[in-house]
């Protein structure tokens, strides 16, 4: 190429991004100077957007058609509880097929579900078990993609610069929590939720527009004694049993999703019952933000002023932060002060989150990487309905400061318990979950 020759589109975009700077390894600049990491980071921050937009409404909505907690958690069960109940069958599939092709399909039937979401509740009085049933549609969706898209995050930027992809792709999600909320309670309230539902699908093209301009790598190679049809399903959990880091991890963040986040879901009954907050007004989105601002920033500085810091220690000095925080914020009765005590609990909330994600990741080999990330979507977003479910009638019986103080009491626990700095485990896992040489047996108390 001569002198007066352009570059070509890809290489200039890397040269404007690269240029002659270096980047600290495991940062969050070191991962995006991947060219394809950030084209599908910035394809997937404009949909999540409007996933939160509806995300926010569609509790709000649930809450408003109803005035009950415990049909708030059946909504929150209907869009999370596949997670549950399907993840492993996403991660099965992560580990098999083109996962590009498989993102690609699964977005598509989202966009379509959400403009159907829109027609069912564009009636005055629409029907709760169509409803319910639409949004259990759009989560076994999610329960394909969460897992397929956690898989495909370390073969974006490699080992050395995994931190950093974490704590951007826990920053997307929360960035979008910021501006979705704002943004949907905007439009809900000058058009109603159906208009978010409809803008929530046209932002689907997004994802699928950028997967469209990438080659992602292709499926890794089954590793030795990996399980073959339905058992490999279950696969996951031998490899958990195996690995005491990696078991421990799961156990620390399902205990935490079912007993410690049901802020997550009652939220707009926190905001009514304790704060007086109308959970359909602009206020309510703007706490929402607050809360989204908090995790944003916590996401982010595990890949930036802590990026070079053991992550094991963070989770649990995040724990204990995130106790005490979420105890204070349950105790407050109005709203001024809850702006910034919600900044806070996000904050620690999602620099543990990043951080716990961050540990997983790195002791997983990529041949078992989506079976294992399945399963942490099914105990992180999966676990959270059940938590809901049983807290929605405990409020309705007592107050949500009760659920908001038991939650913080096991946050503290976790403090204890989430012990993550141990070595590897010397020998491989086989189909059946035991040693394919002899070792010692896991580490477990």
């Amino acid at each position: 190429m001569t002198a007066a020759e352009p570059l070509p589109f890809e290489d200039a975009e890397d040269a404007l991004v690269d240029a002659d700077r270096t980047f600290t390894p495991g940062s969050a600049r070191a991962a995006l100077r991947h060219r394809t990491f950030r084209r599908v980071f910035y394809g997937s921050f404009l949909s999540n957007v409007g996933t939160w937009m509806q995300n926010v409404v569609l509790g709000a909505l649930a809450y408003d058609l109803t005035g009950s907690a415990t049909f708030v958690g059946v909504i929150l069960f209907a869009q999370l509880g596949p997670l549950l109940l399907l993840a492993t069958v996403g991660g099965a599939l992560a580990d098999t097929v083109d996962r590009k092709r498989l993102l690609i399909w699964v977005t598509a039937s989202q966009m379509v579900l959400s403009f159907v979401l829109a027609l069912v509740a564009a009636p005055d009085d629409p029907n709760l078990v169509v409803l319910v049933a639409v949004v259990f549609a759009i989560g076994v969706g999610q329960a394909i993609f969460a897992p397929t898209y956690a898989a495909l995050l370390p073969q974006l930027v490699g080992p050395d610069d995994l931190p950093g992809a974490i704590s951007l792709h826990s920053a997307n999600m929360n960035g979008s929590r910021v501006i979705g909320p704002v943004i949907g309670a905007l439009l809900d309230s000058a058009f109603g939720a159906p208009s978010v539902f409809m803008v929530n699908g046209l932002s689907f093209l997004f994802v699928i527009g950028s997967l469209l301009t990438v080659r992602l790598p292709p499926p890794p190679a089954p590793g030795p004694g990996d399980a073959q049809g339905l058992r490999r399903l279950m696969s996951g959990f031998a490899i958990a049993r195996r690995d005491p880091v990696v078991g421990r991890c799961l156990v620390t963040i399902f205990t935490f999703s079912v007993l410690s986040l049901t802020l997550v879901g009652q939220f707009p009954v926190v905001a009514e019952r304790n704060l007086g907050i109308d959970e359909r007004s602009t206020s309510y989105g703007l706490l929402y933000a607050c809360f989204g601002i908090g995790a944003v920033i916590g996401a982010l500085s595990i890949g930036t002023v802590f990026a070079q810091w053991s992550k094991e220690r963070i989770v649990r000095n995040t724990l204990l932060a995130y106790a005490a925080s979420l105890a204070g914020f349950a105790l407050l009765r109005s709203p001024a002060p809850a702006y910034p005590a919600v900044v806070i609990v996000g904050l620690t909330y999602f620099a543990f989150i990043t951080s716990l994600s961050t540990v997983l990741q790195a002791r997983l080999e990529d041949h078992q990487r989506g079976r294992v990330m399945a399963l942490w979507i099914m105990a992180f977003g999966g676990s959270v309905p059940i938590g809901n479910l049983i807290a929605g009638p405990i409020i309705d019986a007592t107050s949500a400061t009760t659920v908001l103080l038991g939650g913080a009491a096991v946050a503290l626990g976790l403090a204890a318990y989430a012990r993550l700095d141990r070595p590897r485990p010397p020998v491989a896992v086989t189909a059946t979950g035991t040693p394919a040489a002899p070792g010692p047996p896991p580490d477990w108390p």
